[in-house]
């Protein structure tokens, strides 16, 4: 083989990998939505694997509007949690498994939530999504979107309300404070 037909073969060899490593990269920063509006996409101008998780929501007749997240699954507050201390861990969290995130992931929600998204560190080292400073969680017992089996669970489970006022989710706090 001539040594011009080496280098133009290599040559072709480069441009095929970095097409192919091209596309990988425009497949991996492509959104992945889910039912109510969960979208998690690469953040443009953030740095490599910076995440944006966008809340949605929805809206029962009873409950009023209320926050979803993954496939459009119900999200609840735990009227016994502190703002940005979750107290759900164990056997608690098996039932109740918080929303956690990547670290540095940023979080938004529906344009109609008046109340700021963030998250914590958990006691295991995940972290959790908040909205108003209270800890998001869903429930092991809702099983598709627009399950609400949580609701009302030892009278401190409440779906998370759009409008971020625990008034607005439960009644006031005297029952079994066990969380789970």
């Amino acid at each position: 083989m001539r040594p011009s037909s080496r280098w133009t073969s290599l040559a072709g060899l480069a441009v095929g990998i970095s097409v192919f490593a091209a596309a990988c990269t425009s497949a991996a920063a492509t959104p992945v939505s889910s039912v109510e509006g969960v979208i998690a996409t690469p953040t443009t101008g953030t740095p490599a694997g910076a995440v944006s998780f966008v809340l949605g929501s929805t809206n029962d007749p009873a409950l009023g509007a209320y926050l979803t997240g993954q496939n459009g699954m119900t999200l609840y507050i735990l009227t016994s949690d502190t703002p940005d201390t979750s107290t759900c861990s164990g056997a608690c969290a098996t039932n109740w498994p918080p929303l956690t995130v990547a670290a540095g992931t940023t979080v938004t929600g529906p344009s109609s939530t008046t109340q700021m998204f963030g998250t914590i560190a958990r006691s295991d080292g995940t972290i959790q999504v908040t909205y108003n400073h209270m800890p998001l969680y869903y429930f092991a017992g809702d099983s598709k979107a627009g399950d609400t089996n949580g609701q009302g669970k030892n009278n401190v489970w409440f779906v998370a309300p759009l409008s971020g006022s625990l008034r607005s989710a439960a009644p006031t706090n005297s029952g079994n404070n066990s969380g789970y």
